[in-house]
């Protein structure tokens, strides 16, 4: 249990807390409880996940000067682990096996090259002309740039291949 100063801990001694059901007080007698997903480095906020009915997760921040208090009261085990860590990735990329994902980057890559747009694979991803990424499902959403004028084209190009009859589903 730990009492008074939870800002004053750190990082360190906040992942200790993380995977596990926590009680917490806050300021004005206020109690809550969820599954620690995380601590927010810089305000020493708590980010709580609670799951439902039908596998639904709802989240609720605790702001970190509010803190009082924080009980840890159970462990996680290896279910609810799993649960914290995939709850929050988009449907569809969990739904994708290797095989396809190989597919898709490929017909990417291809219709990039078609284009005359340099790309080339970096691992799991494609590296477009050396300043955009492009992660798994390779749909335009996926796109990742500070150079936004590559993004919104290479944005476009991906959009009119996904809608395209050779795009594979």
């Amino acid at each position: 249990m730990m009492q008074c100063g939870w800002s004053l801990l750190g990082p360190l001694q906040w992942i200790r807390y993380v995977n596990k059901q926590v009680m917490v007080k806050a300021g004005n007698d206020e109690e809550h409880r969820g599954w620690l997903l995380t601590v927010d480095p810089v305000s020493a906020s708590l980010v709580l996940v609670t799951f439902g009915e039908e596998g639904r997760a709802s989240v609720q921040v605790v702001m970190g000067h509010a803190v009082e208090e924080v009980q840890v009261l159970q462990e996680a085990d290896e279910e609810t682990t799993r649960r914290l860590q995939t709850s929050f990735l988009p449907a569809r990329t969990c739904g994708l096996d290797p095989e396809e994902l190989r597919r898709r980057r490929a017909g990417v890559q291809r219709w990039l090259e078609k284009n005359r747009v340099p790309v080339e694979e970096e691992g799991d991803q494609l590296r477009v002309a050396g300043v955009l990424t492009l992660a798994a499902p390779y749909g335009p959403e996926d796109c990742c740039s500070s150079n936004q004028i590559i993004l919104d084209r290479i944005q476009k190009l991906i959009q009119n291949l996904v809608q395209s009859p050779y795009y594979p589903d």
